[in-house]
């Protein structure tokens, strides 16, 4: 008996030696510099000013590279050296590294001006791979005036120490039905659809007509039929086999003998364009709509005309969801399940930071372009870039804890009580409903809780159940690339219908 017992301590005590307890917020935060800082350059790398110089025909500004160093600090005489953790909390100052990016101006096609640029500063998680801390032995962490035993995983803005907090929501990219108490239909398919930087709630309806319904962003109860014809499957043969190959379902007949008039892409997009008020001649409605259809309608599966029929595939796919939900052959989806849950861990947040100050940037960018064009002059990128800009906004939202999309409290100082007042706050999760309401299903505990988020630990009052912790051994994994997936999946004999 002695005997099993030492064996369990040693192998808990070495299980421990090598393994955080915020692994995965390190992970995460190690996943952002490395890959989505890049991804969300790609999504904003071309720049068109609408004034350009007049002997100038065609002029884009172009975002190539994108990378991050170790944190360094500038002195007042211009020396820079690189800074640790201990300097920035005695000094005040934030913990941070320059964030670089490749710049170039193509005039009438031809590549004129390509300059490496500094576009801010970006705040370093202690123990990341970009911390100077990252792989140091407990006597080295000593000599830097480092606590050997401190997990990392926070940041240091302005010499205090401050944490982000996990942000759970519900899984983007999944039709969850659900059936309705209240409202003009029975039954409910919602989604959100997040891509590049689109996040477009989508919902599905059947109202009291027979007729299936889609909503997405300003576009409002169209027939589901006539947008899955607009997206190119104008068949109706084709339709019914997409939805299913098995069966037919009398509902969608229905559907279908009401829309057949229907009969090309072009009278279905015409068709959508009146339902959403668009007044303008045939041509530019049609235009305008299928831009709208391109950008804001399931935005995840692809933002270019070829995307159309995947997107076809997938409503069939969805409506076949949703009928077969509300004839009571599948159950109904329970939201409070974690599989529907998705964490936003620090990387995930700061991306979220980072894509909207981008975008702040790039609009700084081109008004102080066009400024200097209407005075005559030809401006060089690297006068109108402020780098100042995106630091500030980032500094900002870290020391307020305001973040994107109007949530508060995301951004906390850690607390330093104890060891394990510590540990409770990096691992602490809470949820984006208010809690002012009710509730009660989501404050509840959820049998798929279990040994993922700590079932006591939750504070009493409004916050109860909706403030959790992650368990001490719980991990989260972090995105899957598609592409390789689909790879593993046809080598083991997957083939594409």
């Amino acid at each position: 008996m002695d005997k099993s017992i030492r064996n369990a301590n040693a192998l808990v005590k070495s299980y421990f030696k090598g393994t955080s307890m915020v692994a995965s917020d390190i992970e995460s935060f190690n996943n952002f510099i490395e890959h989505k800082l890049q991804e969300i350059v790609d999504n904003n790398k071309v720049i068109e000013p609408t004034i350009i110089p007049q002997n100038v025909e065609d002029f884009k500004i172009k975002f190539d590279k994108i990378w991050v160093t170790k944190p360094d600090i500038t002195e007042a005489d211009g020396s820079k050296r690189k800074i640790y953790p201990i300097e920035a909390r005695l000094r005040k100052i934030s913990y941070a590294a320059p964030c670089f990016i490749e710049v170039s101006a193509h005039i009438n096609g031809v590549q004129r001006e390509t300059l490496t640029t500094q576009v801010g500063s970006i705040p370093i998680m202690l123990k990341s791979k970009y911390c100077h801390l990252h792989g140091l032995s407990r006597e080295e962490l000593v000599e830097q005036g480092e606590d050997p035993d401190d997990l990392g995983g926070y940041f240091i803005i302005n010499g205090t120490e401050k944490v982000l907090i996990g942000v759970e929501d519900l899984a983007a990219n999944k039709l969850l039905v659900q059936k309705e108490k209240i409202g003009v239909s029975d039954y409910v398919g919602r989604m959100f659809s997040e891509g590049g930087s689109f996040k477009i709630p989508h919902t599905i309806e059947k109202l009291k007509d027979g007729i299936f319904y889609l909503s997405f962003t300003r576009v409002k109860r169209i027939p589901l039929i006539v947008v899955i014809k607009a997206l190119g499957l104008t068949k109706d043969e084709d339709i019914m086999m997409f939805i299913s190959r098995e069966r037919q379902f009398d509902s969608v007949l229905v559907n279908m003998f009401e829309f057949a008039d229907i009969k090309t892409e072009e009278e279905a997009i015409d068709y959508i364009a009146k339902k959403t008020g668009i007044t303008q001649a045939k041509e530019i409605r049609i235009e305008r709509m299928k831009e709208i259809m391109d950008k804001y309608l399931l935005p995840h599966l692809g933002t270019t005309p070829r995307d159309r029929i995947w997107k076809a595939y997938n409503l069939a796919k969805m409506l076949k969801k949703f009928i077969l939900v509300s004839q009571k052959e599948l159950p109904v989806d329970d939201k409070d399940h974690y599989a529907n849950k998705r964490l936003k861990l620090s990387g995930d947040l700061l991306a979220d930071l980072f894509t909207v100050n981008l975008k702040v940037l790039i609009n700084d960018l081109l008004y102080n372009f066009q400024r200097i064009v209407k005075r005559g002059k030809f401006p060089s990128i690297k006068v109108i870039i402020r780098d100042k800009l995106l630091t500030q906004r980032i500094y900002s939202s870290m020391a307020t804890g305001s973040w994107v999309g109007g949530r508060k409290g995301i951004s906390q100082r850690i607390q330093r009580i104890n060891f394990l007042d510590t540990l409770s706050h990096l691992q602490r999760v809470v949820s984006p409903l208010s809690a002012s309401q009710e509730n009660f299903e989501a404050r509840e505990l959820h049998p798929t809780h279990a040994g993922r988020l700590c079932c006591m630990e939750t504070p009493e009052g409004t916050n109860i159940g909706l403030r959790k912790n992650l368990t001490i051994l719980s991990r989260v994994s972090l995105d899957s690339q598609e592409d390789e997936i689909i790879k593993q999946l046809k080598t083991l004999g997957l083939k594409t219908v």
